[in-house]
């Protein structure tokens, strides 16, 4: 049975309608190697939407040390980080409930 739509539509026809739906969008940075640039294009990138007026917060960010990639995340909302123990183990999390649901966003799970 099929509603006569297309089941797989092509990604641009799919953007758009992201886009007149108000929903936010997914940016995948992908990189064959550590030390790439990953982590420093992601954040540029995120530094010039805040600069475009855009609600953008920082989850985990492993800069490993790098002073540059350090820098990037200055005048960023970094998203804090809850504790748990679980099998003498520590285990970090984002604390999801630590900051007010930025517009468009949706709960996961």
């Amino acid at each position: 049975m099929t509603d006569g739509r297309d089941a797989s539509p092509y990604p641009d026809s799919s953007l758009k309608e992201a886009d007149a739906e108000g929903h936010g969008r997914l940016k995948i940075f992908l990189g064959a190697a550590p030390g790439v640039g990953k982590t420093y294009a992601m954040l540029e990138a995120a530094r010039r939407r805040a600069g475009e007026g855009v609600d953008v917060v920082a989850g985990v960010v492993k800069t490993h040390g790098r002073i540059e990639t350090e820098a990037l995340l200055a005048g960023l909302e970094v998203v804090p980080k809850q504790s748990h123990f679980h099998r003498e183990c520590v285990l970090h999390e984002l604390d999801f409930e630590a900051r007010d649901r930025p517009r468009g966003m949706t709960s996961v799970g």
